[in-house]
Formats: C-alpha cells, structure tokens, sequence
C-alpha cells in the first residue's frame, strides 16, 4: 500500500511539473510576442517621426536664413473667401480674424523688429481712395508693407495710388485692373523694385471662378533691417 501511495504521489509531482512547464512556455512564448510588438512599433513611430517633414513658420516649403523674416500670404477667393497675411508665424490678417475686406487689405510690419505696426482695408469699388493714399503716405521709412486683394482692388485706383505703391517696390500696381488678384510685398523707402510680388488677370477665358481669377499665393523670406 505504500508502494502504491508513493507511485500515486511521483505521478502528480509529475504532471503538476509537466503542466508548470508547458504552462511557463507558453506564457514566455507570449511574453516574447508582445515584446517583439512593442519593440517593432516603437520602430516604426521611430521611423514616422524621423520622416515627418519639420514645419517652418507660416508653412513655409523652407526655413529663413538668420536675420530674415518668414511670410505667407494669399489674396482673395472671389468674394467669398478673404485675403490672408501671416509673418513669423503670426496671422496678422484672415478671414477668421474678420479683419478683411473687399479692395487692397495692407499690413504693415516695423523693418527692425517685425511687430505689427498697422492692419487696414481699402474699398476700391464703392469707396473712396482718398483715404487710401492718405494712409500710404504716412507710412514710415524702414516699414515692410503687405498688400492683398479681395473682391476687386482696381476700380477706385488712380494714378496718384499707384505711383505710391510703385514707390514701395511693385511693378505689376500699373496694370492692376477690375477683379485681379494680387498680392505684393515691398517696403517703405526701397532702393529697387520688390521680387516679392504676384498678379493675375482677371480673364473670363482662364478664370477658375466666375467672374475672378484663381487664388494667387506667395511665400518668401525678407531680410530684416539693419542700421
């Protein structure tokens, strides 16, 4: 009998080891799995994060050298959608800041230091450019100036408006007509003509949206104002 008791108590010792054992593989096989995911999906975000494209102020496609400001801008969609200015990453004028309007939207910007200096809009089909040429003269020396359209930006324009805004470095002012796009940089006191600039006619030919021309955008780097 205690043979038999001895033979019974080798067999469970035996299969609780046995079933221990299968019991600890399994649970390291699954141990191993779960390492292996968590270490391939660490790689992989790894990987997305190494790839990821960096952003640069305003989303710009490349960052600004030292000593240069960062800008984007966009005129108008039609009468629908406005103009929208950013500098350094600072959204000066849009349409989400309900600072737009129909004609010429102007921001200005300090040379030296990129504060805002100034944020206006200009009616050129029902008002009156009087105000406007007012507001370009009494721009300072050393201002950077933004300028973007909207709806329509010519009809009220005369010649006295457009040699002002000649002065500031544009080359396409002179023949901004009905319902162009237009946007422009360009700088109080400037020694040459701007190479930031972009026009497009208003033709209903090639207009994207009846009546106006397609969305014209611009993006660039200006270099800050040394003494």
């Amino acid at each position: 009998m205690r043979i038999a008791g001895a033979a019974k108590l080798v067999v469970v010792v035996a299969i609780f080891l046995l079933t221990f054992y299968v019991i600890s593989q399994v649970f390291e096989i699954k141990m191993d799995a779960n390492l292996g995911h968590i270490f391939a999906r660490s790689a992989l975000d790894a990987a997305a994060r190494s790839t990821k494209p960096p952003r640069y102020k305003c989303g710009i496609s490349k960052a600004c050298p030292e000593k240069h400001f960062a800008f984007k801008m966009a005129s108008g969609a039609a009468n629908v959608v406005g103009p929208k200015i950013c500098v350094e990453d600072n959204v000066l004028m849009s349409g989400v800041k309900n600072n737009v309007g129909r004609g010429i939207n102007v921001a200005l910007v300090n040379g030296k230091t990129g504060e805002t200096l100034d944020t206006k809009f200009f009616d050129m089909w029902g008002g009156d450019v009087a105000p406007f040429i007012e507001f370009l003269k009494s721009i300072p020396d050393g201002t950077i100036v933004f300028m973007g359209t909207y709806d329509d930006g010519a009809t009220k324009l005369n010649e006295e408006a457009r040699k002002l805004i000649a002065d500031l470095g544009s080359t396409s002012i002179t023949n901004l007509g009905f319902r162009d796009n237009w946007v422009f940089c360009g700088g109080k006191g400037i020694k040459t003509k701007s190479p930031f600039e972009q026009h497009i006619k208003n033709n209903k030919d090639t207009n994207k949206y009846e009546g106006w021309p397609e969305v014209v955008e611009m993006e660039g780097c200006i270099p800050q104002k040394q003494d």
